[in-house]
C-alpha cells in the first residue's frame, strides 16, 4: 500500500475590499485543483499569495514591506512559491519581480483563472491581461464544502465612470456583467452549502445588466427579485453603487423585495457641486439628495452609508461646508471618510494638494459629524426587534455574534443557538461599534 501524497498548503493574505475576499476564495478553489489546501500558518505554506488592493494610500509600499518580511521564509524554503495578485499586481506588473526577485508570479484580477497553469510553469509568470473571455468561464466549479452563513458573490466588475481620483478603471478594466443564469446558479450552490445571506459585489454593482431567464434585459432590481425566489436564501445585499445607476426598478426593489435588507451604501464623495465636477462624478449634490428622497420613499426604514473624500485638490472652505451640510441633511448610519491622496495615473494625481493641516482639520470635522450620526443611528435601535443572523460564537460563554438587518454586529446570550441561525432579537444596549440584545421567545 503506497502512502497518499501530502496536500500542498496555500496561505492567502487578502487586502482591501469585499471583492478581493471573493477573489481570494475563488483563487483558493482554483488552486485546490492542483492539490493545495488553505492554511492560516504562513510558515508552513508551500505557496504564499498576496491579493492586493490599490485603493488606499501607499498600497504598493505596503506590498513591498510584506514581501520584505517574506525574504527569510523564502531563504529557508527555496521551493516556496510567492505570488502577487489583485490591483497592485495589475498596476505594477513586471516591476514587482524587478523590485522583489523572491516573487515567482504576478497575476491581475482579470487573469487569476490562469493561476494553476502559471504555478505549473505552463503560462507566463506575469499575467496582467484583460482577456476578451470572462475568467468566470474558466474557473472550476466551487468546492462542495460547507460555507459560512453569509457569502459574497461577484456579479459585476470594472467601472466606466473614470472618477478623477480612482484607479479602478485602470486596474479592473471596463464594466462587465456576469450572465444572470450563472449568478443564479452560483447563488443556489451557495445556499445548498449553508449560505443564508448573499452580498452581490461589483465595483459599480448597480450598473449590472444582462439577459434574464425570460429573454429580456434585466437590471439589478430584476436580478434581486429572481434571487429572492431561491428557497433558503433569506437575505440579499449589494455593494458598491454609483448614484447615477440607481434605476427605477432597483429603487422599487427596496420596497417590494422583503429579502433585500434595509441597508444601502451609496458613495457621494463630496457635497460641493464644484468639487463633484472636478471629481468627474457627473451628478450634483441636489440630484443625490433627490435620489435619497426617492429611496426613502420606497423603504422608509433604510439605513444609508456613504464615502467622503476630504480636501480634494482645489477644495475651499465653502466646499467643505457644503459637504458638512449634505451630511447633516441625509443623516447617515455610518460612512467611510478619507483625506485625499493621489493615485498615480489618475487625472487628479498632478493637481495641487490642500495643505496637510487644513486637510487634517477638515477630515476630523467630517469624521466627528459622521460619528455623531452613527451613534444616533445605533442608539435608535435600542428597544427595537431586529433579525440577526448568527455568524460565530462570541467571546463570552454562551454568547453568539451576528449581523442585524442593518449590518450592525449584535452580541446575544444564546447558549442553545448555532452558527447560521436567523433569529429575532430585542436590542437592549448600544456599544461603540455594536449592539447588545436578547432572544425574543
Amino acid at each position: 500500500m503506497t502512502d497518499q501524497p501530502q496536500p500542498k498548503k496555500l496561505f492567502i493574505k487578502t487586502y482591501g475590499c469585499q471583492m478581493n475576499v471573493y477573489d481570494s476564495q475563488r483563487m483558493a478553489e482554483a488552486m485546490a485543483t492542483e492539490g493545495y489546501v488553505l492554511t492560516e500558518d504562513q510558515a508552513e505554506a508551500d505557496m504564499v499569495l498576496l491579493n492586493t488592493c490599490h485603493i488606499r494610500e501607499k498600497a504598493a509600499e505596503k506590498l513591498y514591506s510584506d514581501l520584505g518580511r517574506l525574504k527569510p521564509l523564502k531563504a529557508a524554503h527555496p521551493d516556496l512559491k510567492i505570488g502577487v495578485a489583485g490591483c497592485v499586481a495589475q498596476a505594477e506588473g513586471e516591476v514587482i519581480r524587478d523590485r522583489a526577485p523572491i516573487v515567482d508570479l504576478v497575476v491581475g484580477p482579470q487573469a487569476y483563472h490562469n493561476l494553476p497553469a502559471m504555478v505549473r510553469g505552463e503560462a507566463a509568470a506575469v499575467n496582467t491581461d484583460f482577456p476578451a473571455e470572462s475568467k468566470f468561464d474558466h474557473l472550476p466549479r466551487p468546492l462542495a464544502t460547507r460555507r459560512a452563513p453569509a457569502a459574497f458573490l461577484t456579479v459585476q466588475e470594472g467601472c466606466d465612470k473614470f472618477c478623477a481620483f480612482c484607479v479602478v478603471p485602470y486596474t479592473r478594466g471596463a464594466e462587465v456583467s456576469r450572465p444572470a443564469a450563472r449568478i443564479l446558479a452560483e447563488a443556489r450552490d451557495l445556499v445548498a452549502r449553508g449560505v443564508r445571506e448573499i452580498t452581490l459585489l461589483g465595483q459599480n454593482v448597480n450598473a449590472w445588466h444582462g439577459e434574464g431567464a425570460d429573454g429580456r434585459d434585466w437590471g439589478l432590481g430584476r436580478l434581486i427579485r429572481a434571487l429572492g425566489e431561491i428557497d433558503g436564501l433569506d437575505r440579499i445585499r449589494y455593494t458598491t453603487s454609483h448614484p447615477n445607476d440607481m434605476a427605477d426598478d432597483l429603487i422599487e426593489a427596496h420596497g417590494a423585495e422583503p429579502k433585500l435588507m434595509p441597508y444601502l451604501h451609496l458613495p457621494v464623495q463630496s457635497g460641493s457641486d464644484r468639487v463633484l465636477k472636478a471629481m468627474n462624478r457627473k451628478h450634483t449634490a441636489a440630484q443625490y439628495l433627490h435620489l435619497i428622497d426617492r429611496i426613502r420613499a420606497a423603504r422608509p426604514d433604510i439605513m444609508l452609508t456613504s464615502d467622503f473624500i476630504a480636501a480634494f485638490p482645489g477644495e475651499t472652505d465653502e466646499d467643505h461646508r457644503d459637504t458638512l451640510r449634505l451630511i447633516e441633511q441625509v443623516g447617515f448610519g455610518t460612512a467611510f471618510s478619507f483625506k485625499y491622496s493621489p493615485r498615480p495615473g489618475t487625472p487628479a494625481a498632478g493637481r495641487a494638494l490642500v495643505p496637510d493641516d487644513v486637510a487634517d482639520a477638515r477630515l476630523h470635522e467630517i469624521q466627528a459629524l459622521l460619528a455623531r450620526q452613527q451613534r444616533a443611528a445605533q442608539d435608535g435601535m435600542v428597544g427595537r426587534r431586529l433579525g440577526v443572523l448568527f455568524e460565530k460564537p462570541g467571546r463570552l460563554q454562551g454568547q453568539m455574534v451576528g449581523k442585524s438587518d442593518y449590518l450592525h454586529a449584535v452580541f446575544v446570550p444564546a447558549p442553545q443557538a448555532g452558527v447560521g441561525e436567523l433569529v429575532e432579537v430585542e436590542i437592549d444596549a448600544s456599544a461603540p461599534n455594536s449592539l447588545v440584545g436578547r432572544l425574543v421567545a
